[in-house]
């Protein structure tokens, strides 16, 4: 995988997310902060999928958020089981004007805006396999450090991954 694809910075908007998604994402992540977490948004997984947020844990817990911005926004999406592949507890964060009985029961909830967010629902835990944790850890650490990189040097070159 490119540098650049992991790099890619969510500092600006790229008008794929709604006002209210950017909203809940922001509210979300300092939740996930407040916990403890690091997090990540738009990380690409080994499947090709790409995940919302990632927050990474202190003892290496991992937690997939899958934002929801509406019902149509729900109900659109088919491919948000195979996010429990790539996490230890999965998530649906949304806002409040949401109806919180959409979203199954076999995943956590937190309704957000963009100043916090709070859980309504934990997720129940499916442990991760330790080979998959390691390789989902890595991609998260080599991602953050190539977004770091773009921000410390946006006009550096981003080749091949060594």
């Amino acid at each position: 995988m490119r540098l650049d694809a992991l790099a890619a910075p969510r500092v600006v908007p790229d008008r794929r997310q709604s006002p209210t998604a950017l909203a809940v994402a922001r509210g979300t992540t300092r939740l996930l902060c407040s916990l403890g977490f690091a997090t990540i948004g738009e990380l690409p997984l080994a499947s090709g999928r790409r995940a919302d947020l990632v927050g990474l844990g202190g003892r290496g817990d991992v937690w997939i958020v899958e934002i929801k911005s509406s019902i149509e926004d729900f109900r659109a999406d088919h491919k948000w089981p195979d996010y429990r592949l790539h996490c230890d507890r999965l998530f649906f964060a949304t806002a409040p004007c949401v109806p919180p009985q959409i979203f199954p029961c076999d995943a956590g909830l937190i309704v957000a805006d963009a100043f916090g967010a709070a859980v309504l629902r934990e997720a129940p835990e499916h442990r991760l396999a330790a080979a998959t944790r390691k390789s989902l850890v890595l991609r998260f650490a080599h991602a953050a450090a190539a977004r770091l990189q773009v921000a410390v040097d946006p006009a550096g070159a981003y080749g091949e991954a060594p």
